[in-house]
């Protein structure tokens, strides 16, 4: 039984030479010198975005003519009219009647459009 510890111990003392043996067998690792790596600058920021707002309607124009500026009146001298007239003194007063609207019509209109100005 002396003998059993004994050869335990030879067979452990061996197994660790051996193993030790065979780790300064390996090769060394070959390191390659490394070149430096260069750090690439980042990508430059994408630029702002650029909202563009359309611009605000513009205001109605303000219209010269006031409100109570009367309408077209009615003239005489139609082409129905002057047709139907009985004589040539009839079609002439009815002439006489529509230039004489036109006339005031006219002024009415040249005095709004000159408030414009």
């Amino acid at each position: 039984m002396s003998r059993r510890p004994g050869r335990y111990l030879l067979l452990i003392a061996v197994g660790a030479v051996a193993l030790s043996g065979c780790q300064s067998l390996r090769q060394p690792k070959l390191v390659a010198p490394v070149a430096p790596v260069r750090a690439t600058p980042p990508p430059p920021p994408p630029p702002p975005r650029v909202v563009v707002l359309p611009a605000p309607p513009a205001p109605p124009p303000k219209s010269c003519v006031p409100r109570t500026f009367p309408g077209p009146p009615r003239y005489p001298d139609t082409d129905g009219a002057l047709r139907a007239a009985p004589g040539a003194a009839d079609r002439y007063q009815l002439m006489a009647a529509g230039r004489i609207l036109r006339q005031q019509r006219l002024e009415e209109l040249e005095r709004a459009v000159a408030a414009c100005r």
